[in-house]
């Protein structure tokens, strides 16, 4: 793994009105690693994405993603970027081909690379047969496994996961892990949110916000002896008690 931060925020501050939804945070993400990216609902994390795509124009503070600035170079932030979303990443009425060619298009591949990205696609998923099926038809675990390869099918420098394996199984979860860890070997850097705490064991490092700040940043093993945790959702727990927002 590189050593070069890809994503780098720097007292990063949102506010809406008198209510701080970020506030001040300040960590770095290195190529290739997967970040996860922690808080209970209404902790900020959800605001603190939304600027690192540049979806969001902060208040105070700086951030760049892929060396760009999230401020000023959102533009170039985008296309250097791939996004899944829990909730919204698929056409379902689409056919799996046209889910494909649809987003492909968007992040600006060529005819000849979308047809030689759909062909891959086909073959790494095996996805045969379903090609040409719409997507609202397949289980849950092959929609997210799709979404996910949709979401880097332009070999982005970062891919930002938002509860990429809300409501799939628990070896259906395992195997869209096993994806992140290839796409990471491959040298994108994951940034990734979830609310299954020993899916926090997977990442390289964690961050947990409360109430918009950052109060815990390090390795699993490190926060785990650093609250004298068996295990991350203990660690996750002793810091969401402090928390005073709703």
């Amino acid at each position: 793994m590189a050593t070069a931060d890809v994503i780098a925020a720097n007292r990063l501050t949102k506010r809406f009105g008198d209510f701080t939804a970020v506030d001040a945070i300040t960590f770095n993400v290195a190529r290739g690693e997967i970040f996860g990216f922690l808080g209970a609902n209404g902790a900020g994390k959800s605001t603190a994405m939304r600027m690192l795509c540049g979806l969001s124009t902060p208040t105070s503070g700086s951030g760049t993603v892929a060396g760009y600035d999230i401020a000023t170079q959102s533009e170039l932030v985008k296309r250097h970027i791939g996004y899944m979303s829990q909730k919204f990443s698929l056409y379902g009425q689409l056919t799996v081909r046209q889910n494909i060619a649809l987003f492909a298009g968007i992040y600006g591949l060529k005819s000849k690379e979308i047809k030689e990205r759909c062909q891959a696609l086909a073959e790494s998923l095996d996805f045969t047969k379903e090609m040409d099926m719409p997507v609202a038809i397949l289980p849950l675990g092959q929609q997210q496994k799709l979404s996910f390869s949709v979401a880097t099918i332009h070999n982005p420098d970062i891919v930002f996961l938002d509860e990429p394996t809300g409501g799939v199984d628990p070896i259906t979860r395992r195997q869209f892990w096993e994806m992140i860890y290839k796409k990471a070997e491959e040298g994108t850097t994951v940034f990734v949110t979830t609310h299954y705490m020993d899916e926090a064991e997977y990442c390289g490092r964690v961050s947990i916000m409360v109430d918009g700040r950052i109060q815990a940043l390090g390795t699993p093993s490190e926060l785990k002896q650093e609250y004298h945790a068996r295990n991350m959702d203990e660690v996750f727990r002793r810091l969401a008690r402090k928390a005073q927002r709703q």
